[in-house]
Formats: C-alpha cells, sequence, structure tokens
C-alpha cells in the first residue's frame, strides 16, 4: 500500500512501499523466478519510504526473492578511462600538466570496491551493495546480479567484449532476461549493443583504464576492442516498437516502465542491422 506518513503535510503525495511497489510489478508482469535486468531513473518513481533499498527489496520479492529469481544491473565505470566519451568531455582544453593530473586522480578500477558509475543512477549501485551480490570483472562494462544466475550471468566477461557474446549480455540472452525500463526511453535500451557486436567485421579501436591489480597496485590496462556506438539506438528503438510482441508497459511507482525481452529487442535489432550493413556484416550476423 501507499502511505503517507502522519508528520507529512496535508496533500503531500504518498509514498510507495515495498508492498505498493511489488504490486506495481505484479500488474506489469514481473515473475518470479525470472532474470530481470533494470535500466531505471530512480528519482521518477516518486517518494519511496526507504529509498533505493526499499525499491531493491521490492524488485527481490516480486522475482520471489534470490532463491528463484535473479535481479541485474549495469554498472558501467567509465570514470577510469582516459578514451571513453566521457573522458574525453572531463579532460577538453586541459593543459598537459592538467592532463596529467587528471590522469593521475582517476579512480583504479577495482570489482568488489568500486561503486557503480553515478551516471548508472542510483539504484544500479544500490543492486550492486545488496547483499550475495557479485560483479563481472571488466573495467569499464561491469554488470552485478544478485540471486539463482548471478555467478553464471558475471562469471565471464572478456576484456576485448565490452557487451558481446562473452560478457553478461551474452548470458542474458541465453536466459531470455526482460530488462525493466523505469522512465528510460527504448532509445536507451543497452541490450541493443549484443545485436551490434555480433557482427565480424564491426571495427575496434584502443581503450584505456587504470585498475586494482591483484596485489592492490594501481596500473594502466590498455586493449583492442570493438567500438561502441549508440547513435543508431533510435532506429532500432522504432523497429522494435512496430515489431515486438512481448514488451509490456505500466507503471512503476509514479514512472512510466516498459519491460522488454531481451531476445526479442536484440533478434530485432540483428535484422535492421543486416538489412543496412555491407555484404560482410550481413553474412556475419546472418550466421548468428
Amino acid at each position: 500500500m501507499r502511505t503517507v506518513p502522519a508528520s507529512a503535510p496535508a496533500g503531500a503525495a504518498a509514498q510507495h512501499t515495498t508492498a505498493s511497489l511489488t504490486a506495481d510489478l505484479a500488474a506489469l508482469g514481473v515473475e518470479p523466478g525470472e532474470v530481470l535486468w533494470v535500466q531505471a531513473g530512480l528519482r521518477s518513481v516518486g517518494r519511496v519510504a526507504g529509498g533505493a533499498a526499499t525499491v531493491v527489496r521490492a524488485l527481490l520479492e516480486a522475482l520471489g526473492g534470490t532463491g528463484p529469481g535473479t535481479l541485474v544491473t549495469y554498472t558501467a565505470t567509465p570514470e577510469n578511462s582516459d578514451t571513453s566519451r566521457l573522458a574525453a568531455r572531463l579532460t577538453e582544453g586541459l593543459t598537459p600538466e592538467g592532463l596529467a593530473a587528471h590522469r593521475a586522480a582517476m579512480p583504479a578500477f577495482d570489482p568488489r570496491t568500486t561503486p557503480a558509475s553515478p551516471t548508472m543512477g542510483r539504484l544500479a549501485e544500490q543492486i550492486r551493495r545488496t547483499p550475495g551480490a557479485v560483479r563481472s570483472s571488466h573495467p569499464q562494462t561491469s554488470f552485478a546480479a544478485v540471486g539463482r544466475h548471478a555467478r553464471r550471468i558475471t562469471g565471464r566477461h572478456e576484456l576485448d567484449c565490452h557487451l558481446g557474446e562473452s560478457s553478461p549480455l551474452g548470458r542474458l540472452y541465453e536466459l531470455a532476461a526482460r530488462v525493466l525500463l523505469v522512465d528510460v526511453p527504448l532509445s536507451r535500451l543497452t541490450a541493443f549493443h549484443l545485436a551490434d557486436l555480433r557482427a565480424a567485421d564491426l571495427p575496434t579501436r584502443p581503450y584505456g583504464c587504470v585498475v586494482r591489480d591483484g596485489t592492490g597496485q594501481r596500473r594502466w590496462q590498455h586493449f583492442q576492442a570493438p567500438d561502441l556506438d549508440d547513435r543508431h539506438f533510435g532506429e532500432l528503438a522504432g523497429a522494435l516498437l512496430g515489431e515486438g510482441q512481448g514488451i509490456r508497459s505500466g507503471r512503476f511507482g509514479d514512472a512510466d516502465c516498459l519491460l522488454v525481452p531481451v531476445v526479442e529487442a536484440v533478434d530485432v535489432a540483428g535484422r535492421v542491422l543486416r538489412g543496412r550493413a555491407g555484404p560482410a556484416r550481413a553474412a556475419a550476423a546472418a550466421r548468428d
């Protein structure tokens, strides 16, 4: 139920509770035992008694708890990179001395302790800190998960595979997960990257980031990986809205939300990409 605290001023908006949010998820179609990946703008949910912790409790209760269900979030960390778009914005116009100082102050990634990026929202960090949660090891595109399939999802994350088959996103496809988009437009659906990275001729580029090694020492790690780009996701979102049969819409607290099957999203995106790609890319996508 939604409650208004006794001390609240007259006319104050009701607070959402674990029970009311769990009921919202059930009405949307979230099922006990499923794998649920959440991309959320938490502020849009409204006034929640207990804040982000209550939202996580509601999500887990809707999944039947951590025994049967699995809750997943993206905890990407562009802050520790010198090659990300965020890094380019933060260092634009710096002198060589300023750039050296910026690099020296950049946080080193440790999957056990590094917070989720603020760009991912408060809920991602709350899920990462949930007792029993585990995290993948990629220093740029990590995922955190809690529940039955958490270790299967996060256990393999190849350095040169940000969001492809050898990443948690590949496992989410295998497990037929669904994505809960809470006040997040379909054009920001991270799952579309898997359709992109299935293409054999996707261009690559160098990446660099600062990490903590096994002894706790700070070091720079450089690698070559596919060039991630989301500027065409609006086109993919339009196709998915036109073709998708499994998308459900509803409310979560005060927020509009969508529940999107990962398999359908990736498959529709793949068909769009095959239709407009060059011969090598189209042939590679057709083999998947």
